[in-house]
């Protein structure tokens, strides 16, 4: 019995191995059959096409305004009553604010007294020096005494000219403590509370920012110095803002300022784009991403930028350097063609001359082949 069942044992074995060889070779068979194409490596290709291409320098900014005036104080005080708040709608002349007028009347109630004291002073010098010339006349006094009672007539004179500068002044900065809009607009910010001191000694403190007229904005941009030559004033202009990131504006190019900004030796230049803004989505402040269109070429022939990009992986078959190279597949490998670029931007690339021509494949990427070996295979099997 234990004969029989160890015999049983070895031809199970026999019978493995035998199977195993058959599966080993029958894999090999097929793997030798593989045609030769599909080891070949294989590549992802675009079309030369016709369309549009359009040059842009993109730059950020930011939008602000066109008009947009401070409205200070020339004088100091505390701020008694106001009169409009954010995003109210002002006229030119209208009243904003109005500071605390007690000192300001005060000082010209001072003045005016002063004024009566100069008129009381007048009038006694013009007294004096008549009767000073009577009596020189006839001799009852000397010349010396005539001549100070004019002097003493003139300084009155002058004293009350003095004293009528002062209440002039007075007055306007009685006026001053009514502020006043200078253009008619919206306001953009407030940054004073009634009850809040401000001083004008040093600096004009800032009580409201008004914006004239938010239907038309400029962005203030920073462009490179390598790139400033190329814009010129009306080029075209699309621009987002972060809030709407799948809308584009459109405006146009309205000045080149000529003051540079160096930082850190990197110098730019302010452009100042106009956009339209009568939907009244943009607002002040927001960040702008801007393309400025410096050249646009239509209905030319032009090819995708990846293509520019590929180099094939067999060093042997990679262009010597020079001109550009584009590469199409010609019995299964890449074959190099020259071509002659024009400008380009972020997707195509312009071909100013070449022997390929619209409706051409060319290489953009290399896929890759199984390179005449085979793949593991995912089954295995255990020894017994």
């Amino acid at each position: 019995m234990g004969r029989l069942v160890a015999r049983i044992a070895i031809s199970w074995r026999l019978f493995f191995w035998v199977a195993l060889l058959a599966v080993s070779g029958a894999g090999f068979a097929l793997w030798k059959k593989i045609p030769a194409e599909e080891t070949a490596p294989k590549f992802k290709t675009e079309k030369i096409s016709r369309g549009d291409v359009v040059q842009t320098i993109t730059a950020n900014g930011t939008l602000n305004p066109v008009v947009m005036v401070n409205v200070g104080t020339q004088i100091s005080g505390t701020i008694q009553k106001l009169h409009v708040n954010f995003n109210d709608q002002v006229s030119a002349g209208q009243i904003l604010a109005e500071l605390d007028p007690s000192l300001l009347s005060a000082t010209l109630k001072q003045s005016q007294a002063n004024l009566a004291g100069a008129e009381a002073n007048l009038r006694l010098a013009k007294t004096k020096e008549t009767r000073a010339r009577k009596l020189v006349a006839q001799e009852f006094v000397v010349q010396s005494q005539l001549d100070e009672a004019v002097d003493a007539l003139d300084a009155a004179k002058a004293q009350i000219k003095l004293v009528k500068a002062q209440i002039e002044r007075d007055e306007a900065n009685l006026r001053y403590s009514t502020i006043r809009s200078p253009i008619s607009g919206i306001v953009i910010a407030r940054p004073v509370d009634i009850g809040q001191t401000v001083a004008a000694s040093f600096q004009t403190p800032t009580l409201f920012q008004i914006a004239q007229d938010l239907r038309v904005m400029q962005i203030d941009t920073s462009v490179a110095e390598a790139d400033i030559g190329k814009i010129k004033l009306q080029q075209a202009v699309s621009f987002s803002v972060d809030t709407f990131p799948d809308k584009n504006f459109s405006g146009s190019v309205k000045q080149i300022r000529l003051n540079p900004t160096i930082q850190q030796n990197v110098v730019t230049y302010n452009v100042v784009i106009a956009a339209d803004n009568s939907e009244g989505t943009l607002l002040p402040g927001m960040t702008a991403h801007v393309q400025i269109n410096t050249q646009r070429h239509e209905n030319v022939l032009r090819v995708a930028n990846a293509a520019l990009r590929y180099k094939p992986s067999d060093t042997e078959l990679v262009a010597k350097e020079g001109s550009p190279k584009l590469y199409k597949v010609i019995q299964g490998k890449p074959a190099s063609f020259n071509v002659k670029l024009g400008i380009a931007d972020n997707f195509f690339t312009e071909i100013v001359s070449s022997d390929l021509k619209d409706g051409d494949d060319v290489i953009t990427r290399e896929l890759g082949g199984r390179k005449g070996h085979a793949e593991p295979s995912p089954f295995r099997f255990r020894m017994m």
